[in-house]
């Protein structure tokens, strides 16, 4: 599907496509999309200048009451038609503006994005930044979760799963999946093919690149859709399409999906593995001639992000459940180094390749928790600070780390242990991603407090299930 240039381009897609309704589309602070939806009759070309007013105050993160008129403004550029809506509809995703001033709003995180991509082009380094992630998920077939004052659980199942192999299934087929071992199984053991191709197929019908399908290497459907690299607004907009497509596919078969980092005890957690690379007049410029061929502006950028590290994991694993899959022992790249090889390694070079427009950054640390927008912004602000001040990342670690002796290794320095801690390390380190005005002060404080109390000191105060088995017979 030829994506639309024009309000003229999207009003024509409505008459070809017989459209009847038109959903707006943004996302909150946190990062959920919120919408609502419009007869076709009411959009005009005006709707995209003047743009339609809403309720800023009963979004997450958002305005107070006393100032909650705000604007949704449609960007044709990112119109296509749902693929699930039995009413024809046609979806586009939005800007958010002041509707007396007319600004973009600073707590958008559309236009936290948009603005560390024009950061980086008025620094002169580059014009254009890439990123390709690769988002993990489970795909589960039941899920049942509640707490309340004198309880609290949660349940989740797959008929994929290895804790499955006893079940009176009427018949149990055995193909489950043992732990670690899902990566890449064929059918029958692979269950989840057919789904998996269909949420491929409706990507490429919605206007996604699609690379790749695959289950992961967890039991209980673990999965991975791999999307082609993309400009960094352009690619947080289809990770948004991507879980919409994922989600809704899921439900129409009867199952489930999650992109929470660790619902499973005691096997692999989903990440987001994310590619990043600069380039300046359709010029790649991180491949040269150093470690792994790479050019000194990608390894100071690698030096950028392993300094901001700690910090930039409020963004980029943004959920007390994110380190939960951050721990020794897993694929999880506790380990803030960098090596062309080494998985273990917060920032891995790909080596797949020798072509130069292949060469990136591979930034593993983070999940498919987090906003998009504001995990690529945050990304790309600390590989410009990177680049801006020459940051020289170190050595590479080339070594197996679980092999290391213990004074070598204790001198790696590792991830935050906890969503508290990645937040105070932003609390600490936060300047870089004030530059250019990009991630505002407003923005910063927000984050922080709105984490804090809705989630940290939420979690915190709350018995959890495990405790029971450690303590209740003290």
């Amino acid at each position: 599907m030829t994506s639309p240039k024009s309000a003229k381009d999207v009003l024509r897609m409505c008459r070809e496509h017989d459209v009847k309704a038109i959903d707006f589309r943004f996302m909150d602070f946190p990062g959920l999309w919120q919408h609502f939806t419009i007869p076709v009759k009411r959009l005009s070309e005006d709707t995209f200048e003047d743009g339609l007013g809403f309720d800023g105050s009963s979004i997450r993160g958002w305005q107070a009451i006393n100032e909650s008129d705000m604007l949704v403004v449609p960007q044709a550029d990112t119109a296509f038609i749902d693929p699930f809506c039995e009413l024809p509809t046609l979806v586009m995703i939005c800007n958010i503006q002041d509707p007396i001033t007319r600004e973009d709003y600073s707590r958008d995180p559309r236009n936290v994005a948009r603005k560390s991509v024009n950061y980086l082009n008025s620094t002169g380094i580059a014009d254009t930044a890439f990123f390709g992630p690769e988002a993990e998920f489970f795909i589960f077939d039941d899920v049942r979760f509640d707490q309340a004052a004198q309880h609290g659980f949660y349940y989740v199942d797959s008929v994929e799963g290895e804790w499955n192999r006893g079940r009176v299934e009427n018949p149990n087929l055995g193909n489950k999946i043992r732990h670690k071992e899902g990566y890449f199984p064929v059918p029958p053991a692979d269950q989840l093919m057919d789904i998996r191709n269909e949420m491929m197929q409706t990507m490429i019908d919605c206007g996604l690149d699609v690379e790749c399908q695959h289950h992961e290497v967890a039991t209980g459907g673990q999965a991975e859709i791999d999307l082609k690299y993309d400009k960094l607004v352009k690619m947080a907009d289809d990770m948004l399409i991507y879980k919409y497509i994922v989600k809704n596919v899921a439900k129409k078969h009867g199952k489930t999906v999650t992109f929470m980092p660790k619902p499973v005890f005691s096997d692999n957690g989903s990440g987001m593995h994310t590619h990043i690379s600069f380039w300046k007049d359709g010029n790649p410029l991180f491949a040269g001639n150093g470690y792994a061929g790479l050019s000194d502006m990608a390894l100071h950028a690698i030096g950028g992000i392993l300094k901001h590290a700690n910090s930039l994991l409020a963004f980029t694993n943004p959920t007390t459940n994110s380190y939960k899959r951050l721990v020794p022992g897993y694929e999880a790249p506790v380990n803030l180094a960098y090596s062309q090889r080494n998985r273990s390694a917060a920032c891995r070079i790909p080596m797949y390749s020798s072509d130069p427009k292949t060469k990136r950054i591979e930034f593993r640390c983070p999940d498919p928790s987090c906003n998009p927008y504001l995990a690529f912004a945050a990304l790309s602000m600390a590989a410009i600070d990177g680049i801006q001040n020459k940051i020289d990342p170190g050595d590479p670690l080339d070594k197996d780390i679980y092999d290391l002796p213990p004074e070598e290794a204790a001198a790696v320095k590792k991830t935050p242990a906890s969503l508290d801690a990645a937040l105070t390390a932003l609390q600490m380190d936060h300047e870089y991603l004030l530059k250019g005005d990009v991630f505002t002060q407003d923005v910063i404080d927000t984050w922080i407090h709105y984490k804090r109390i809705n989630e940290v000191d939420a979690v915190r105060m709350r018995p959890h299930p495990y405790e029971f088995c450690l303590y209740y017979d003290i």
